[in-house]
């Protein structure tokens, strides 16, 4: 049975055309995986589809009575709001069926005997939904969501402005999944989550009944949980069966299959071209000529698809620093509470270190009190001598109104443009990117050009905090390969070993010091 259905449909932001006469059908129990590189327009489809945003043309099915449930990449949460009150929200609909109810009841002491009747049925009605959603021990499933997720160690009545990046995916998938939705709509759903949860999300789609939708950069996870792929490419939606092992065999086939193809109409297009031109004049062969010419003429000419931009990352390094990079001494990191126990750290010159662990254990915090940018509840931090850093953060801080140009000359405003857009262009990003405002661009995107200002600053010392979120595969693969070259000293958090395994020099559990566990 078709739970959605979209017709032709067009969509782009000014010059840049993201969608083209896409056309796509989804079927009950399908569990499919959206990919693509960053800027093809998933995130955008997926607005489409949830009504946030209107395509230019094309339209729109979903069966009736479908209840969707989105998981976006830049939900926001309302500050002031506890966990238990954003997990408790995905009952809002049972609770104004309970409000209504409630007036129900109100009406019948002075209903005639007809009305009675057609209310009852309409309360009895209201009744078995509430029962159906389990709406009797509504406290009693937030409580199990909150314990499966991690999130009843941080305190289900936390405010969620106090959360990190991570812990904030964990409420927003754990309210997705107490809406217990007809269709599963996941954009980047492990990004920040922790490789514990990532493992209990894979369990819990594995055994998902129901249809889901999933945009992911994560290679190893959507293998383990989809059966259906669609990739996205140069505005067009194609279908492909299997998982993304099996897409990248046949995708690989039918793009060799279609650049012999067309080498032979080219070569058979260049003799008729030929033709034409040496024989039209002639009065013997006009008519052979004009045969040929027809033939040209309508000829459906292959066409291949333009080569999306690679980035090339190349780190600028400062003179080197110190033997000492960091040495900590008692130090106890937090807010108001403590998040760990006394911490002894040294890193030494040309270590490359990755700090692992749960979110929320006090790894950013760690970063962040290294940099001085948190003042420590106890001890020190001592820094060597020569350092030149340079800090990712997690999340994009400051305003996404400038164009991508004029966020590369926030930072080095001595470039002409020509030496700005030669450096964006090196990270990925085309002339309709480098012309865009920050906000219209995808996560990937956006954290091109954040890597496009870090790579261009001498450094000796890196500290990146989640790096790899948002990034497609080949911007991965370009990272790793730039920082294995890089010879200063590395402190990165990543929930990806795959990732990092084959330079860190050392992984530390933060778990073992961290009062969070």
């Amino acid at each position: 049975m078709s739970i959605l259905n979209v017709t032709n449909l067009n969509h782009g932001f000014g010059e840049r055309t993201l969608l083209k006469n896409v056309s796509f059908r989804l079927l009950k129990g399908e569990h499919i995986g959206l990919i693509g590189a960053n800027g093809e327009g998933k995130s955008t489809f997926m607005n489409i589809i949830t009504n946030k945003l209107m395509p230019d043309e094309g339209t729109i099915e979903w069966n009736k009575n479908v209840r969707v449930g989105y998981l976006d990449q830049h939900s926001v949460l309302q500050p002031g709001s506890s966990i238990r009150d954003i997990l408790k929200s995905a009952f809002e609909f049972l609770f104004t069926l309970e409000v209504e109810m409630n007036r129900i009841c109100t009406q019948l002491s002075d209903a005639s005997d007809e009305e009675i009747v057609v209310l009852m049925e309409e309360f009895g009605s209201i009744q078995d939904t509430l029962d159906a959603h389990d709406f009797y021990i509504i406290d009693t499933k937030v409580e199990e969501v909150g314990h499966a997720l991690g999130l009843t160690e941080i305190g289900l009545d936390k405010d969620v402005n106090e959360l990190s990046g991570g812990q904030r995916t964990k409420v927003l998938l754990g309210k997705l999944l107490l809406e217990k939705p007809d269709i599963l709509l996941l954009d980047e759903p492990t990004n920040y989550l922790d490789v514990n949860h990532i493992e209990w999300l894979k369990r819990y789609l594995q055994e998902y009944e129901n249809a889901f939708i999933l945009i992911s950069h994560d290679i190893p996870f959507i293998n383990s949980v989809v059966n259906l792929i669609y990739h996205m490419e140069n505005g067009e939606l194609n279908r492909y069966v299997g998982n993304y092992d099996k897409f990248e065999e046949v995708y690989a086939v039918k793009k060799s299959q279609l650049e012999s193809a067309y080498k032979k109409q080219q070569q058979e297009i260049s003799q008729l071209q030929d033709f034409v031109a040496r024989n039209k004049a002639r009065v013997s062969t006009r008519n052979m000529a004009m045969s040929r010419q027809k033939k040209l003429d309508k000829m459906d000419v292959i066409e291949l698809a333009k080569e999306k931009p690679k980035p090339e990352f190349v780190f600028l390094e400062a003179r080197a620093a110190s033997r000492y990079i960091v040495k900590t001494e008692s130090l106890v990191i937090g807010y108001e509470e403590a998040l760990s126990s006394p911490i002894f750290l040294t890193v030494e010159r040309g270590e490359k270190l990755v700090l692992k662990g749960a979110n929320g254990i006090g790894k950013t915090t760690l970063m962040k009190s290294i940099l001085g940018l948190i003042p420590p509840l106890q001890g020190k931090v001592t820094l060597g001598d020569y350092l030149y850093t340079g800090y990712f953060e997690q999340e994009m801080s400051g305003a996404k109104n400038n164009t991508c140009i004029e966020e590369i000359w926030c930072e080095y405003p001595a470039l002409t443009q020509y030496e700005a857009r030669t450096k964006l262009a090196k990270c990925g990003l085309t002339s309709q990117h480098i012309e865009s405002q920050v906000r219209v661009l995808s996560g990937g995107e956006q954290a091109k050009v954040r890597l496009c200002k870090l790579i261009n600053k001498e450094t000796n010392l890196l500290l990146l905090d989640e790096p790899t979120n948002h990034l497609d595969n080949d911007a991965k693969e370009e990272l790793k390969r730039a920082l294995t070259a890089y010879s200063g000293t590395i402190i990165l958090i990543c929930h990806e070993p795959y990732f990092y395994e084959d330079f860190a020099t050392r992984v530390i559990d933060c778990s073992d010091w961290s009062t969070k566990v």
